[in-house]
């Protein structure tokens, strides 16, 4: 297995030329500033944007080449907006993530449900697997979607701010649970401590281009975070962990910065 593979991947003006690799059952995150193009990455890589230009190999296959139940079979999405406008339950929302591997008429089977319970009671959401979807509020709808994508059982996982509308504490508990899936992930996220804290390496994107890839310690800089984010910060090791702190530092009053690198 080689993982994911990204070759000069372009989409219109707002990705462009995007290299980037993720190592069998790495977690890799994309960090930028918001229009960065992390999202329109991701969607390439899922295939609701074709790019222009360049591809994204899974395990060497070309992803835009696979039809929609073939890419739906090793890659799994929880997209930023992910709206379900009828009436399922929260079990049958996740028990959808089985449809890739099922012919259309086929409905669920008991090992769906008890793949769908299980996937609930992994992001804590088994007690609420009768609700109905459209009644959670924005962080258990959230969670439900990463159980969606659990049950799916990809190859890759593709996450754009699956911290969304989550507290600290669900923070913490998706970002963690997906260290222990051994899928390879691809993730966007904004926090930038709990991106050191829970990617093995990241990817920085400014203005649709990959400026800069490597650990968080390597890429995690002040020197960095002035340049690209426009802000001043200091960076610590965590006391307890080691990893990458990001301590920002308050502008002084009427000080405004340009981003650049």
């Amino acid at each position: 297995m080689t993982g994911l593979r990204i070759e000069g991947l372009s989409y219109e003006h707002r990705l462009r030329d995007a290299h980037l690799t993720a190592r069998p059952g790495e977690t890799v995150g994309l960090i930028g500033p918001n229009g960065s193009g992390k999202t329109t990455l991701l969607r390439c890589v899922y295939g609701t944007l074709a790019p222009t230009a360049g591809r994204a190999l899974l395990d060497g296959a070309d992803l835009r080449a696979l039809g929609p139940k073939a890419r739906a079979r090793r890659v799994a999405t929880v997209p930023q907006d992910s709206a379900v406008d009828f009436e399922l339950t929260v079990r049958e929302l996740v028990a959808l993530g089985r449809s890739p591997h099922k012919r259309f008429w086929e409905g669920d089977t008991a090992a769906d449900r008890d793949r769908a319970d299980a996937a609930l009671a992994r992001v804590g959401l088994a007690d609420l697997a009768d609700r109905p979807y459209p009644t959670l509020s924005g962080g258990e709808r959230q969670r439900a979607l990463v159980a969606r994508a659990l049950v799916q059982e990809p190859e890759l996982l593709v996450l754009d701010e699956p911290t969304n509308h989550l507290d600290i504490r669900h923070q913490i508990d998706v970002l963690g649970l997906v260290r222990t899936l051994g899928t390879t992930t691809l993730l966007a996220i904004h926090d930038l401590n709990l991106a050191a804290a829970h990617c093995d390496r990241l990817y920085v994107l400014e203005s649709g281009r990959v400026v800069t890839g490597g650990t968080p310690a390597e890429v995690l800089t002040p020197e960095l975070l002035a340049a690209v984010y426009g802000v001043e910060a200091d960076v610590v090791p965590h006391p307890r962990t080691g990893t990458p702190t990001v301590l920002y530092l308050p502008s002084p009053p009427g000080d405004q910065k340009t981003s650049s690198i």
